[in-house]
């Protein structure tokens, strides 16, 4: 079979560079390529993607290997009736790592067409590194790359309002683009940059505030024989998501008119208010995943779909949601009744194996964004702790230790949490191990131990796991 090239397939169009992605991993590449690759087809928008590599280690040689190229395999259902499709995506125009080509990457700025910048780097990746320096080939964090990026175009092109650019950040943080913007403006000031290039920050680019909804499994390693059969070259960067896609984007009139997304078949929303959108689908259905991966891994489960079928996860992260998530929302109660079966309907997807494992990555800083104002908000409103989300906070903790009845978790976070966590569960007892992780704030924002009762409940729901497993742990939970 012949390997996946432009010369091989005769893919050999050439777009113009228009956006530059942070990001190559399985999500962006069935999202916002996809995205982008429709608005090219259905309005002629001819815009090409430089993929860029956030971090040391990555996929863009993959990617390079294959000129971009790969195959999206979109399954679901859609008013009941299976839908299957792929589509091979063909408007990456090259992929840069800035850790072995930073000259290459910073070259980017200088392309006369580019007018988007998109990220996807996890919620983690918005983050503020004060030890950046301007000077660093690359610096580590991606918005001091991006700070590096932008002034290297504002002084390329001397400056001109018109060569702004837009920031259309996708990590699941909430005010992702504000965040990113505060960030920028605060390397600025660390790097004594001019202020003439913060007024053209602050006048000629613009941010904007998301929102991306799409299950993306990623690589169907389990099913890959199955797909390959289905196509007649060799492609190792195939990537499987649900047929459901959601975009909504804070803008105005005139970023509508630079992404004419209303003139596809995508739902793409360009909204003056996105939270609404926002905390609907991050509370439900990224709170839902997120609580459930480490309950079930525990548990023994492997994929999403197990999870919510099996006897005991599925109604355990039912109640989750609609008994302890849905009361903390304002939104009409049916509206979200509705929303959240809809998720679930989304979980049973016979055509994806979504691996726990694959969503496992900074499963700290996840529960914080996507579990914890929900945990936080039923204690406010109902004067009591949520029985269930506790518990999944505690299997978090026990997840963390790093191995669980002789199986190793898929454990995959920072290195220092990484470290902190199994030297706690090494050297210290559960109560303490509880008292000591509720008690970092750089984890959670604040001090869990003030919230009455939660460190109570959290030490013994540890030592009913340890000593009884997660089903009858938590039915002990319950006497």
């Amino acid at each position: 079979m012949q390997k996946l090239n432009r010369n091989n397939i005769e893919v050999s169009s050439v777009l113009p560079i228009k956006i530059v992605q942070f990001g190559e991993g399985n999500f962006l590449r069935a999202f916002v390529e996809y995205a982008f690759q429709t608005l090219n087809k259905e309005v002629g928008f001819n815009a090409g993607i430089a993929v860029v590599q956030p971090i040391d280690k990555g996929m863009v040689s993959m990617l390079n290997d294959q000129d971009g190229l790969y195959t999206l395999f979109t399954k679901g259902l859609q008013n009941g009736v299976a839908v299957e499709k792929k589509e091979l995506i063909t408007n990456i125009v090259s992929g840069i790592d800035p850790y072995l080509n930073f000259n290459d990457f910073l070259s980017l700025a200088k392309e006369p067409e580019l007018e988007f910048i998109i990220s996807n780097t996890t919620e983690a990746g918005i983050s503020f590194v004060e030890a950046d320096e301007f000077n660093m080939t690359p610096p580590s964090s991606f918005p001091a790359k991006l700070t590096r990026l932008l002034f290297k175009r504002f002084t390329h092109f001397s400056g001109a309002s018109d060569k702004g650019l837009t920031i259309i950040p996708c990590e699941l943080i909430n005010h992702n683009s504000d965040t990113l913007k505060q960030i920028i403006l605060d390397y600025i000031s660390l790097w004594n940059l001019s202020s003439e290039f913060k007024n053209w920050i602050l006048n000629s680019c613009t941010f904007h505030n998301t929102l991306v909804d799409r299950i993306v499994p990623g690589y169907p390693r389990d099913q890959i024989e199955a797909y390959n059969k289905q196509l007649d070259y060799q492609d190792n960067l195939i990537v499987s998501a649900e047929i459901f896609f959601l975009w909504v984007i804070e803008g105005d009139e005139t970023l509508k008119e630079k992404l004419p997304f209303h003139k596809t078949s995508l739902d793409v929303k360009i909204v003056k208010d996105m939270q609404p959108f926002r905390t609907r689908k991050v509370r439900i259905l990224n709170g839902a995943h997120t609580a459930m991966v480490p309950f079930s891994l525990l548990y023994g489960n492997e994929t999403v779909k197990e999870t919510v079928e099996e006897s005991f996860t599925g109604p355990f992260i039912r109640s989750l949601v609609f008994d302890e998530i849905i009361p903390t929302l304002e939104m009409e109660k049916d509206e979200l009744n509705e929303f959240a079966n809809a998720v679930f309907d989304r979980f049973k997807n016979p055509f994806i194996k979504h691996q726990l494992a694959s969503i496992a990555l900074n499963s700290i800083s996840k529960f914080k964004v996507r579990v914890l104002p929900s945990l936080l908000m039923y204690n406010e409103i109902k004067g009591k702790l949520p029985f269930k989300m506790v518990f999944a906070f505690a299997c978090l903790i026990r997840f963390y230790k790093g191995s669980y009845n002789g199986n190793v978790m898929a454990v995959n976070d920072d290195t220092d949490i990484v470290s902190e966590m199994a030297l706690l569960w090494k050297l210290c007892s559960m109560n303490e191990i509880a008292t000591k992780v509720l008690g970092k704030a750089q984890y959670w924002g604040q001090d869990l131990n003030e919230i009455q009762g939660l460190t109570i409940a959290v030490t013994t729901s540890l030592k009913l796991i340890e000593e009884y497993g997660i089903e009858k742990g938590f039915s002990k939970l319950g006497q």
